[in-house]
């Protein structure tokens, strides 16, 4: 990735250079990265909420409960992990603040949750079936309120930022059906 930003970048100073546009590249440099610090801190704001709800359902049990309701669901997409392991509360954690639309929060749970599968992993330098599902399910995630992409449609000035909801549902929905069957057949496939 790094390779791929560096390669971005030279060549549109490259490409400045060339059409004399030198004074626009660092009008352009200065403005956007006081934009991308101005949008770091107004997410961050938007992750310690959900980050601080989420460990306070964690403790009041809340997360046990949802773990407990989609347990049936859960168990057939991550069959290995045992009843009651850590990665179960911290995938469901994950799943959770990936549906409210507050996908950087979920983002600390999901390294976790991937720490907690590692620990059940055999072999240490390949991923497992539940690692790779848990992978794609967090990818392609449900949205149920896309609350990162409403604040982006109010920073920008939309006039109903709300109104991509019903479609960002669908969308995700569709998206984490396709995703899951694929996965499971892939993996069904790889031990033929």
């Amino acid at each position: 990735m790094g390779k791929i930003w560096f390669w971005m970048m030279s060549i549109g100073i490259v490409g400045s250079i060339l059409s004399n546009n030198l004074t626009q590249l660092n009008e352009v440099i200065l403005s956007e990265a006081s934009r991308g610090i101005e949008f770091a801190i107004s997410l961050a704001g938007i992750m310690t909420l959900w980050m601080g709800i989420m460990n306070i359902a964690k403790d009041s049990g809340l997360i046990q409960k949802i773990g407990d309701l989609l347990s049936p669901i859960l168990k057939r997409l991550f069959p290995s992990v045992p009843k009651g392991h850590k990665a179960m509360s911290y995938i469901v954690m994950n799943m959770v603040l990936n549906m409210l639309g507050a996908g950087n929060g979920a983002t600390a749970f999901g390294l976790k949750a991937m720490n907690e599968l590692q620990t059940l992993n055999y072999k240490k330098d390949t991923a497992t079936n539940d690692m790779i599902m848990f992978l794609v399910i967090n990818i392609s995630s449900i949205q149920i309120i896309p609350f990162t992409m409403i604040k982006l449609r109010l920073d920008g000035g939309s006039y109903n930022p709300s109104e991509i909801i019903i479609s960002t549902l669908f969308a995700t929905c569709v998206s984490t059906i396709v995703a899951i069957i694929s996965c499971k057949l892939l993996q069904k496939r790889r031990y033929k």
